[in-house]
């Protein structure tokens, strides 16, 4: 924000019961103001099995749904006075109202999330380790939910999260992309439904969970490092990451990146390399049909 006057910035994702209402409103006017109108605001409700630990409620549709039209109704400068599933509330109001109400966008997998996606939503933010066949069902659930309540299916931005490693070695690979899809897969649910979404076999999840070095720890990601995840990943497939990441030379990488946007995507984010591995990719993309 401070230093460019194009690039837009956002969240992906602020998750529902780590920041008051009032609170995510206020960060996100004034990250709007500050960036001239180039905020997006991710939400998402992906903690799921680390609530109890947290002590916050476990978010749901219900809740997420209450949550973004509260921050709307903020950002319109409206006094709430309401009890529901994200909350209750007595003459809540934020009194800084910014000149535009950022876009907010939805991080979500299954049909549920993806269809309140295209009701309420201005967009839809897709998770890692999805197929272009899976993320094409995604599009189309999202637009088609668009229509069927009266808005433009056209208006809402499609974001597909691509895991990346372009030209990098194989041990930053390891780190960057199959420990990656272990922090995933590993997570009870989570795992499931992207294995559902792709339509692959939910028994290489036994396999991984029962992995020697994940035995006992919970969710993997919160105990073991990046590097403790590694061996794990050996009992995943090599073609669900030909299928569903971006692993050689930066010009595949950014092939895999175009597919993803013929498949209906709006936008690819990048998602495991950092912003200086992926620098190669920029040049190459408007090369790319």
């Amino acid at each position: 924000v401070a230093v460019t006057e194009r690039v837009t910035v956002g969240t992906a994702l602020i998750h529902q019961g780590t920041r008051h209402p009032l609170t995510i409103a206020a960060m996100s006017a004034t990250l709007q103001t500050m960036s001239g109108g180039r905020f997006v605001l991710g939400i998402g409700r992906g903690l799921g099995a680390l609530t109890p630990s947290l002590g916050v409620p476990r978010s749901t549709l219900a809740s997420i749904e209450h949550l973004v039209t509260t921050l709307r109704r903020l950002w319109a400068g409206d006094r709430i006075t309401e009890t529901g599933p994200a909350g209750s509330f007595r003459g809540m109001r934020f009194a800084d109202i910014p000149e535009s109400a950022p876009p907010v966008l939805f991080g979500t997998i299954g049909p549920r999330g993806l269809e309140l996606a295209g009701r309420e939503f201005d967009g839809v933010i897709l998770h890692p380790f999805l197929t272009t066949e899976a993320v094409n069902r995604s599009v189309t659930i999202v637009r088609e939910s668009a229509e069927r309540a009266g808005r433009d299916p056209s208006s809402l931005h499609v974001i597909t999260t691509l895991v990346a490693s372009p030209d990098l070695p194989s041990e930053r690979t390891d780190l960057a992309v199959r420990s990656r899809a272990v922090s995933y897969f590993q997570v009870r649910g989570l795992g499931e439904q992207l294995v559902e979404w792709n339509g692959w076999d939910p028994a290489v999840l036994d396999a991984l969970r029962n992995h020697p070095t994940l035995s006992g720890h919970g969710i993997a990601d919160t105990s073991l490092t990046r590097d403790g995840l590694v061996a794990a990943s050996e009992s995943l497939p090599d073609e669900w990451f030909e299928a569903a990441a971006a692993v050689g030379p930066a010009r595949l990488c950014v092939e895999r990146g175009h597919q993803y946007l013929a498949a209906g995507a709006d936008e690819v984010l990048i998602h495991g390399a950092s912003p200086a591995e992926a620098a190669a990719m920029v040049p190459l993309w408007a090369t790319e049909p």
